[in-house]
């Protein structure tokens, strides 16, 4: 057994305040024992003025959540999973870049989300990510306590064909950190995520920002640890942010994955002609 610890917080506008509640994860999810902490996406900074929010967008060496985080790593002796951060990429745009930081406090893993979230909701709400953030071009997959983790980001859970390549790198894990939407949460953040567990046939861990954020947004939060079976096995609600722990059974995958070889049947489907 892996026992880990997903932190669901409610991200504000000042990096220096997210910073030392991150910390304070790290610290709390190594006194009850876990060997992998996982946070939501943009756990440095979330702040939909863009203006206001440039001032703290830095190149990743410079970012000051990144070095607390990698310290927090070390003097902690724990795998952090840093959801993500926004990191200035030196030709204009921004990455919303996820990191997998090792016990001595070495980036692991990078992954740069690579579905840029550009949607119109009915409730009026309305993002376009891609207007800063330019999207990632790689699939990425690291060594583990967990064994082999796959990295994916929010907006990426609605596109089955990353996953259907994390399945083919046969990941034991796939990490997920959200700020999800209210409404998208409501409608489909369970439902996916499950699917999802089920067609890699491997955990799916999932941190999510949760509650009213200092920039006016309101996330979903129910941060999720589901098995590769689609079964839920944490959930931590919608309402306040906190430390969750679960128990990951490595030999689980390896069962259902013996009952059910969707992987192993797995064909190329043929691409339409467009005829």
């Amino acid at each position: 057994m892996v026992r880990i610890a997903l932190y669901q917080t409610t991200t504000g506008i000042d990096p220096v305040e997210n910073a030392r509640s991150l910390c304070a994860a790290a610290v709390e999810a190594t006194a009850g024992e876990a060997q992998m902490l996982f946070t939501p996406e943009m756990s440095g900074l979330l702040d939909r003025d863009r203006k206001r929010a440039a001032a703290h967008v830095v190149a990743e060496a410079d970012n000051p959540v990144l070095a607390v985080m990698r310290n927090a790593a070390r003097e902690n002796g724990i795998w952090i999973a840093l959801g993500s951060l926004a990191v200035d990429r030196g030709d204009g745009m921004w990455a919303n870049r996820s990191f997998l930081i090792a016990p001595d406090g070495a980036i692991a893993a990078r992954y740069d989300k690579i579905h840029m979230f550009d949607v119109q909701l009915a409730s009026g709400e309305s993002w376009r990510e891609s207007a800063a953030y330019a999207p990632g071009q790689e699939v990425v997959t690291a060594t583990t306590p967990l064994g082999r983790l796959g990295l994916a980001i929010c907006y990426d859970l609605r596109f089955p064909d990353l996953f259907a390549e994390l399945g083919n790198r046969a990941c034991d894990a796939i990490a997920l950190p959200a700020s999800f939407t209210v409404p998208t949460g409501q409608a489909h953040w369970h439902l996916m995520l499950r699917a999802r567990a089920v067609e890699a046939s491997a955990w799916v861990i999932a941190a999510a920002q949760v509650g009213r954020h200092a920039d006016g947004r309101e996330t979903y939060g129910h941060s999720l640890v589901i098995d590769p079976w689609g079964e839920v096995v944490l959930d931590m609600g919608g309402e306040a942010p906190g430390l969750g722990f679960a128990e990951i059974d490595p030999a689980r995958t390896a069962e259902v994955r013996a009952q059910l070889p969707s992987l192993a049947n797995r064909r190329e489907i043929p691409r339409s002609s467009g005829q």
